[in-house]
């Protein structure tokens, strides 16, 4: 058996020093790019691979090492109230928990935001130099539709964190829309309901470049011609909640399209995206699980009283961190050449809003099938 491959045959047949070697394999920027081009094209050629047990061992001797305040890394959102009462929330909870975890690895995480005190896109890359800070968490929608590109990306890395699309392109960890409605669509099926809609506010459905709304409209195809319904877009901003003084036109406008759209398409179940729109519905004049039931795709705090599939908003804050520190670890700087997402699912939880309906055996028949059809 041919004896593995080590670093220093490598640096014999490179002429350079071990930590040349190790340096360049771990694509450090403290060596020209030329010399980690020809040392891993060197490496590669002598069919040199990493030894997995050497590797466990420098993460465990990592580990041990006691805490301390280290390097800083940025959390960058935008200013503007632009996400909501309720997605504010759920972006408070994202920062809490990349907090948490930066601390947890050695680091310290830094906030700023786009668009106050006059920090631009050019700015916050002048202060990222300045500060030496190297990796940047892109909080959420926040940052959607932002032009990133004028950032120094040879020598940052980075992570998004949401569901909108990002210039330039990045990993990114995310809710996912699909695992989370087909897991309320199942639910709402089995729960014997069979007309389902979706009520979704038309800004964030832009927002976020109507993946949902395209992932419920996926969905439907799989349910029978009669029961497909259209996705009813309101036009009440997801921010303004009724409690905050949604605005008289708006308002009027809402209640009239929801009574024309439930006259017409009878839906026997709604479908939202925050507490939010429950509580709009409810502001418009319809009793919920009276005139329709409620689910909710992205419920987030522990005492909902609603039913709906609930997010673990916590654990995606903290995946955005041990992202950007395998990056940094790896000196992964600049945009991937292909953007990987992380994404994240949700846990069903039964509530009030959405209470079982008495099925026939005919249609239980119906629901299995369908089930079935998704495995």
């Amino acid at each position: 058996m041919n004896s593995r491959i080590t670093q220093s045959d490598i640096a014999r047949a490179a002429g350079v020093h071990n930590t040349t070697v190790s340096l360049a394999l771990r694509n450090s920027p403290l060596i020209p790019a030329a010399t980690r081009d020809r040392i891993r094209g060197i490496a590669k050629s002598m069919g040199y691979c990493p030894d997995p047990a050497l590797q466990a061992l420098v993460a465990y001797r990592r580990n041990r090492q006691p805490l301390r305040c280290g390097e800083a890394l940025a959390y960058v959102t935008q200013g503007g109230g632009r996400l909501g009462s309720h997605h504010e929330a759920i972006h408070e909870a994202h920062h809490r928990a990349a907090t948490a975890k930066a601390t947890e690895l050695g680091y310290h995480l830094e906030p700023f935001r786009l668009g106050e005190s006059g920090l631009s896109v050019r700015r916050l890359n002048s202060v990222l130099l300045h500060r030496g800070i190297r990796g940047v968490i892109f909080a959420a929608a926040s940052t959607a539709g932002t032009d990133l590109s004028g950032l120094d990306w040879p020598r940052l890395a980075a992570v998004h964190l949401g569901d909108s699309a990002t210039n330039p392109a990045m990993n990114q960890v995310t809710l996912d829309p699909t695992t989370v409605v087909r897991l309320a669509m199942q639910q709402v099926l089995y729960a014997g309901y069979r007309r389902v809609g979706l009520a979704l506010p038309h800004d964030w459905d832009k927002l976020t470049d109507q993946v949902w709304s395209a992932t419920f409209h996926a969905e439907q195809y799989r349910c029978h011609l009669k029961d497909r319904l259209p996705v009813l877009h309101l036009q009440s901003p997801l921010h303004t909640t009724p409690a905050a003084g949604i605005s008289p036109h708006h308002a009027a406008n809402d209640a009239s399209s929801l009574l024309r759209w439930s006259r017409q398409y009878r839906p026997d179940v709604v479908l939202g995206l925050s507490p939010a729109v429950l509580a709009h519905i409810r502001d418009c004049g319809f009793q919920v699980p009276h005139d329709f039931a409620y689910a909710d795709l992205m419920l987030t705090g522990a005492g909902s009283a609603g039913a709906g599939v609930w997010v673990d908003t916590v654990r995606m804050g903290a995946l955005a961190v041990e992202m950007l520190s395998a990056q940094l670890q790896q000196n992964a700087f600049g945009p991937p050449p292909v953007a990987t997402v992380t994404a994240v699912g949700g846990v069903w939880r039964p509530g009030p809003t959405l209470p079982e309906k008495p099925t026939s055996a005919l249609e239980t028949i119906h629901v299995t099938t369908l089930a079935a059809s998704r495995v």
